[in-house]
């Protein structure tokens, strides 16, 4: 069975709650596959009920996107549109009954992961991508404050490093004058890309070795913004013209404020865990 875990929660009750729900239809519908020898009469109902329930709580989703101008809907809207499609294009295999039964299985197993990492890559984001371009250029936004610690040496060194590559990613697309920009910014995102799967690496390892119980959340979390900075197509600049800089400005706010999330929701949970635990030190 999956759980929906706090490390899922946006605190947008509807939202929440409806997520809360959508796991719950998943689960029942593994539950009652697992007890059933002959899924196909109860294919069509159960992916209906699924993408019923499923689409309607995009359709709220989007709707407090719109009415709160989240700059993230156009995305979030591609993303729902991928999942409903999934379910559409799904075709059962009826070749037998076992394979029926482990056919669906599969769709329900693909879609409750793509739901983990809908819900933690992009949801959780929902509200948060406010700050405008001028707040961007605050550089004091950039800072790894106290309020970021974890109490972990290393995880702690690892964020000021990540946030050091942020910053200098904005130093040079607010460069007014600056030779090369395009590629010096392509060159700063691969490092940020290479880093954060290095840092994603020992983070999970040190979850491993003391047996941190919300690990499958984190690599969740952590895969989601891998594969939000491999996406990132920097090509599509030469399409915007005039609102470059507000594109790579909204792009920079994102993973500054994808990564100040993250860690102030889940990562300083595994110091607090570390704390209440002394005998974990030692694994450290």
């Amino acid at each position: 069975m999956y759980e929906f875990t706090k490390d899922c929660m946006i605190n947008i009750e509807q939202i929440d709650n409806e997520h809360r729900q959508l796991f719950q239809v998943i689960n029942e519908s593994i539950e009652l596959i697992n007890k059933t020898d002959d899924v196909m009469p109860l294919c069509n109902n159960l992916l209906k009920s699924l993408k019923d329930y499923s689409l309607n709580h995009f359709a709220h989703e989007e709707a407090y996107m719109e009415e709160i101008n989240d700059p993230e809907l156009s995305l979030q809207k591609k993303e729902h549109a991928a999942f409903a499609e999934k379910i559409n294009n799904f075709k059962l295999d009826t070749s037998s009954k076992e394979n029926a039964k482990k056919s669906l299985n599969e769709l329900l197993t693909y879609l409750v992961r793509w739901l983990y990492h809908h819900i933690l890559s992009s949801d959780m984001m929902i509200g948060k991508m406010s700050a405008s371009a001028n707040e961007v250029k605050d550089s004091s936004i950039f800072d790894f404050s106290e309020k970021y610690m974890t109490g972990i040496e290393l995880v702690d060194d690892e964020h000021r490093h990540l946030f050091e590559i942020i910053k200098g990613t904005n130093d040079v697309i607010n460069a007014a004058y600056l030779h090369d920009k395009y590629d010096e910014i392509m060159r700063l995102l691969s490092e940020l890309k290479d880093y954060t799967e290095s840092h994603f690496h020992d983070e999970e390892e040190l979850m491993l070795r003391i047996n941190y119980p919300h690990i499958n959340s984190q690599k969740h979390a952590h895969s989601a913004f891998i594969e939000k900075l491999v996406n990132i197509n920097l090509s599509e600049l030469d399409n915007i013209d005039d609102n470059q800089d507000e594109y790579l400005n909204e792009l920079i706010t994102f993973l500054l404020q994808w990564l100040s999330n993250h860690i102030l929701g889940s990562d300083k949970k595994i110091g607090e865990y570390i704390k209440s635990h002394p005998e974990l030190k030692s694994k450290i």
